[in-house]
């Protein structure tokens, strides 16, 4: 068997899809920038710019992987709407760099795309697979035109492609830039003194469907060995939480009293009001079900952002 192949391995979801593999298997890390300290020494490391068409395609022939975890991408709803082209490039051009070099290399490669379920329509209801996709912002177009690469690839090209619609997701490492991290990152930070002790928030009413990022990574691995190619799969808790109780738990933490002020800069142009997964083709297929209580998601997400200063 050939090596497992995990691109965008710096990021978020990457990086822990990295540390759940090793040990098990020979990976191989894609990323542009310096990964972090906790995951440099796993794996074998390879800087690519994925936006190079010619050097994604002799990095592919050269490699030859047997699985490709293609994580890398723009991953912002919120700063979609700042620039349509990052996530287009970012998750439509790159995506097609990928497939077309194991289209050229004769690859018989298995894949994952991880999607998002940003891609449907609002729905009070828990979503499946086969519900209304109404893409709302820059960034959940560019993920349909991503699973449409992926699919086509595997009708018209013979790839072997699955898709993982991934529902919020949050943990260690993950960037400011979403809400659960930015609220630990100023408790963490209004610990430390380092800023006033008011913590600045978005609209806490809207509800998201949030897994820890290593029960993600761990339904990603089970997919891309028992899923069916050209199928589409959720991953999610099927549990929805309004953003309100991610902000009161981590308040319930914190060590020194503190405020709340909402931000207007943080509110969205679009803000779906509810969004939760019905996963059940996925426990079908992989057997998986979350292990990591909300609780631990919480505490381990602030104990990071209290370490990192």
């Amino acid at each position: 068997m050939g090596p497992v192949l995990v691109t965008g391995a710096g990021g978020f979801a990457g990086s822990h899809l990295v540390e759940h593999l090793a040990g098990c298997h020979d990976v191989v890390a894609w990323t542009r920038s310096d990964p972090p300290e906790s995951v440099a020494r796993l794996g074998r490391w390879e800087r690519i710019d994925l936006r190079d068409h010619a050097r994604v395609c002799s990095a592919i022939d050269a490699l030859r992987p047997s699985h490709v975890f293609h994580c890398a991408g723009s991953p912002h709803v919120a700063g979609s709407w700042d620039s349509w082209v990052v996530p287009l490039e970012t998750n439509v051009r790159i995506t097609h760099h990928v497939l077309d070099a194991l289209r050229r290399a004769g690859s018989g490669a298995r894949v994952l795309l991880t999607g998002s379920a940003h891609v449907y329509a609002p729905s009070p209801e828990p979503i499946a697979e086969d519900d209304l996709v109404t893409p709302a912002s820059p960034y959940a177009l560019s993920k349909v035109a991503q699973e449409t690469l992926g699919l086509r690839a595997v009708v018209e090209d013979g790839l072997e492609v699955i898709v993982a619609r991934s529902f919020n997701h949050t943990g260690p490492r993950q960037s400011a830039a979403f809400a659960a991290a930015a609220f630990a990152r100023q408790v963490a930070r209004i610990e430390r003194g380092e800023q006033p002790a008011v913590i600045r928030v978005g609209n806490l009413d809207a509800q998201r469907d949030l897994t820890d990022v290593r029960d993600v990574v761990r339904a990603y691995a089970l997919l891309l060995e028992s899923g069916a190619c050209g199928t589409v799969y959720n991953v999610a808790s099927e549990t929805a939480r309004p953003i309100r109780w991610v902000l009161d738990e981590l308040v319930a933490r914190s060590r020194v009293p503190l405020r709340i002020e909402t931000d207007p800069a943080r509110l969205r142009p679009s803000d779906v009001p509810i969004l939760v997964g019905d996963a059940s083709r996925l426990r079908a297929a992989t057997g998986w079900a979350p292990t990591v209580p909300p609780e631990r998601m919480i505490d381990d997400l602030l104990e990071y952002w209290r370490s990192v200063g």
